[in-house]
């Protein structure tokens, strides 16, 4: 198996978080909109756009941030902000800019259309680099496409994709290929499991791509379309969850949206059910409670006749949290009781695989942070602590969450001193996940403990806090 090296994460924009001074994120997105008005601009900017620009997330603003900030900083570049100037060369995206998060209402994916590429490759993350028998996989086992012409191959790979080694849009289908779709999805999760979403995202959708360029253009049977409808669809709510993950809202809404079209397309009841699970978790993160709900109720509809009462127990969370969020504490309290009951029914083969991380360790995360979204945050910081004591240590990256939930609870709860030794913990861990979601909440509770500075304990996490940024 070829050894699997990921890039770096992305580096802090430590110019602009410089540019801010004291104001608090909300501050300065507010400083940022009454800029904008001033040249007769609009823009949606708020505390999280700021915090993906502090994090690097994003390298170069759209036009109409450009022009405000301009305003805003006369005579600064772009480079003096920290960010990409627009003449330096960059790699073509095979997957769209991440959208304005003020922009709500997102287009489908454009790109599932584009030009031809060959059949999947489960990204060469984990498979032998040498060729395969059909001219479609020996084509795939090439490397990135020209999304990524001019750097490296991908781990495991010799060379960058040739266009000449393209099969014809019409090329065979057969199971060989869907089995490489499906390889494809597990070794994002695993990955994903381990490290985080943000150095995965990009690289995961040129596979997508070509999985959704082989159900669009190849030629298969019915057994194989059956298959390849549901290992896309499912490819399409693994890349949504990265780009969930990443902090790419509104193309992860996008993603989910594709998955599910496919999904009703194909009669797939259990890849509806996965589509609006992950709508809901989205919509609760995105502040959309009442669609958080909706969408879990749906899932839950559509998972009646599957058999799996793990499934039936994650979306009565997934409903539970957008209950939270609406402050509706019975409604809540009614779906966290019926997760548990579904919980405790034990595992079946009628589970899906995409449920592996549904252990009781991420039952108890996700009950934290229902009854944090509630206010009741001595609950919320025992549930916490289960999930950190139940979670295997391997798993960095829901450690790392679980840790920054228990931080956000114990100072909710007053406990400012324990809060600042357990975000501590949580820096120690950021290092080894790429996850913009995780992050942000370290830093949220980072900027909430500001107040507290003089309290030697805060001081010296809020001093890890800014060398962990800038290392």
């Amino acid at each position: 198996m070829a050894h699997v090296s990921l890039p770096s994460p992305t580096s802090p924009n430590l110019r602009m978080r410089e540019r801010r001074g004291d104001l608090s994120p909300r501050e300065f997105a507010a400083s940022v909109r009454r800029a904008a008005r001033e040249i007769g601009e609009h823009v949606s900017c708020d505390a999280r756009y700021i915090g993906r620009i502090e994090s690097g997330a994003i390298r170069r603003p759209n036009y109409a941030y450009e022009r405000v900030f301009r305003h805003m900083f006369p005579g600064a570049t772009l480079s003096d902000l920290g960010f990409t100037p627009r003449g330096e060369s960059r790699r073509a995206a095979v997957l769209p800019a991440p959208r304005d998060e003020e922009n709500n209402d997102v287009q489908r994916r454009t790109f599932l259309a584009g030009g031809p590429l060959a059949v999947v490759t489960a990204l060469s993350w984990d498979t032998p680099a040498q060729a395969q028998s059909s001219p479609a996989a020996r084509a795939v086992r090439g490397a990135p496409s020209e999304a990524v012409a001019g750097s490296a191959a991908l781990p495991g790979s010799g060379a960058v994709l040739d266009p000449g080694m393209l099969p014809p849009s019409n090329a065979r289908v057969g199971l060989r290929e869907v089995r490489e779709v499906e390889s494809a999805v597990r070794q994002i999760r695993l990955l994903d499991d381990v490290h985080g979403a943000d150095t995965l995202f990009e690289r995961a959708g040129h596979t997508l791509r070509t999985a959704y360029q082989l159900l669009n253009c190849g030629t298969y049977t019915a057994r194989v379309e059956q298959r390849l409808q549901a290992s896309a669809g499912e490819l399409a709510i693994s890349v949504g969850w990265l780009a969930h993950d990443s902090g790419r809202l509104a193309e992860a809404r996008s993603l989910y949206a594709e998955a599910l079209a496919t999904a009703r397309m194909a009669g797939d009841a259990a890849l509806e059910a996965h589509a609006f699970c992950n709508t809901a978790f989205l919509a609760r993160d995105a502040g959309r409670p009442r669609e958080a709900v909706r969408a879990a109720q749906a899932a839950r509809s559509a998972a009646a006749g599957l058999g799996s009462a793990r499934l039936q127990s994650l979306l009565a969370l997934r409903e539970a949290g957008g209950w939270a969020l609406l402050r509706d504490r019975a409604s809540c309290v009614k779906a966290l009781g019926e997760s548990r009951t579904a919980f405790e029914q034990g595992p079946s083969d009628a589970d899906p695989e995409w449920m592996s991380f549904f252990n009781e360790a991420e039952l108890a995360g996700l009950t934290a942070q229902c009854w944090a979204a509630l206010g009741e945050f001595e609950s919320a910081a025992h549930w916490a602590e289960q999930a950190i004591a139940l979670q295997p240590t391997h798993f960095v990256r829901n450690r790392t969450l679980y840790t920054a939930e228990l931080a956000h609870d114990q100072l909710g709860r007053g406990a400012v001193v324990d809060a600042a030794v357990t975000g501590m913990s949580a820096v120690a861990l950021l290092a080894q996940v790429r996850s913009t979601r995780i992050r942000g909440m370290v830093s949220a509770t980072a900027e909430r403990m500001r107040q507290h500075e003089k309290v030697p304990e805060v001081s010296d996490f809020l001093e890890r806090y800014r060398m962990a940024l800038a290392s």
